[in-house]
């Protein structure tokens, strides 16, 4: 009976520490969504280069379902890719020009959808018209 309290507490703990970060990380990234006219318009090379506290963990290119042929816009979400589908904090930017969903499926499929130098390359050049933070 003690071991389950332990354990119990420790479960509790550890999911209270990752609310108190990913609470840090939407007040953090809500700044940029706040001062988005600085950014749209800009690669995404500006954006990512003001974001000097945190970098995003996972890049979700977002299917179109009026065409199948490209992506409107990338979710990017900030937190370990297990924990991506669970109430994480996600900065959702939309893009000038659609992106080929060819070109962004090879680097999902490539990185199992991690934001590796090769996203970080790719998204760069890529204008942002939009972007949103949620949680």
């Amino acid at each position: 009976m003690n071991n389950i309290f332990k354990i119990v507490l420790l479960i509790t703990l550890t999911f209270s520490i990752k609310s108190k970060a990913q609470l840090d990380t939407l007040n953090y990234l809500k700044q940029f969504e706040t001062n988005k006219v600085n950014y749209i318009g800009q690669p995404f090379s500006k954006l990512l280069q003001d974001m000097t506290q945190i970098q995003p963990k996972t890049a979700w290119p977002i299917p179109n379902f009026k065409t199948k042929h490209y992506n409107f816009s990338t979710d990017f979400k900030f937190c370990d890719k297990e924990f991506s589908f669970y109430n994480a904090v996600t900065l959702i930017v939309e893009w000038q020009t659609p992106i080929s969903r060819s070109d962004s499926k090879y680097y999902q499929v490539l990185n199992h959808s991690y934001f590796t130098n090769d996203e970080k390359a790719f998204y760069s050049s890529k204008i942002i018209k939009d972007i949103m933070v949620y949680r």
